[in-house]
């Protein structure tokens, strides 16, 4: 009998979640079936317990529902402890009640790594958002080595809150006001949704121009917002969340299977996809 998994969030359709999973299944020769739910904004936990209920074996949680699910989980690994959420559940035949587990941050400093070639250890980073996404990243950016994390949000009382959760660490992340951001850091990580919203980000040019890398946690069939805004003010490199995606998906089936796959032909086949996609011609809408 097939393993049965699901990707959950609002929206979903788009999700590549299920095509990664389906290319991991056949490297590791594992039977699975993986799919995806669109959860009412007000119904996360009735649709996570309705999966469940019907034998499913675990889920991978994306917007809007990562906080929802760390205060379903019963049980928290520590990166998702730490970060208050979670965006891999498991259902453990016998335990009580589901674990729960933060593989963004994992999956975005493996990238940033082993993809980029670019090294976290004594550099300054600055972090757009303090939502869920950008909750899973913090400590692993600080485990890596990170000398100067700043938080800036457009929501103050979001980013003190973020900001508050990291306070015991060695060096604490900080706040800083958008129009108070000052040049001189190494990298941007967009985790605000900018890209989603096809939005640029209220940054002066020269914050761009003196960064080596901007990152968007984001991805899109083209360019998005944030790294067309990077490119066009003279930042070195930009890229979009596409590589940090397989890799946090390659970080939830270890928890699932205890095996990791391969991520880069699918990072690969998964690139070479969305920009087929980008440069087909489009279908009038009917």
């Amino acid at each position: 009998m097939s393993l049965k998994y699901a990707v959950i969030g609002n929206p979903v359709e788009h999700s590549r979640s299920p095509a990664i999973h389906a290319q991991f299944a056949r490297q590791t020769g594992i039977d699975l079936e993986y799919g995806r739910i669109l959860a009412p904004l007000d119904g996360f936990v009735e649709a996570v317990e309705r999966f469940r209920d019907a034998g499913g074996s675990g889920l991978n949680v994306t917007l809007p529902f990562k906080l929802d699910a760390f205060a379903w989980a019963a049980r928290h690994s520590a990166r998702a402890g730490e970060a208050g959420a979670v965006n891999t559940l498991r259902f453990d035949a016998g335990a009580e009640g589901a674990w729960g587990d933060n593989t963004d941050g994992a999956g975005l400093v493996r990238d940033l790594r082993e993809r980029h070639g670019f090294e976290l250890q004594g550099r300054s980073v600055l972090l757009l958002g303090a939502g869920g996404a950008a909750r899973g990243v913090v400590g692993p950016l600080l485990d890596a080595g990170v000398a100067r994390l700043v938080v800036s949000n457009r929501s103050r009382a979001n980013a003190e809150r973020l900001v508050e959760k990291f306070a015991a660490r060695a060096a604490p992340p900080v706040f800083v006001a958008l129009d108070a951001v000052e040049p001189g850091f190494d990298l941007l990580v967009e985790a605000s949704g900018s890209g989603l919203r096809d939005e640029p980000v209220a940054l002066a040019n020269q914050i761009f121009a003196a960064a080596s890398l901007a990152y968007d946690l984001f991805y899109a069939d083209a360019p998005t917002a944030f790294v067309r805004q990077a490119r066009d003010a003279g930042c070195r490199s930009a890229c979009d969340g596409l590589g940090m995606l397989v890799e946090q998906a390659a970080e939830s089936f270890l928890a699932w299977h205890g095996v990791r796959p391969q991520t880069e032909p699918v990072y690969r086949t998964l690139r070479e996809a969305l920009h087929a996609e980008h440069v087909a011609p489009r279908t009038p809408a009917r």
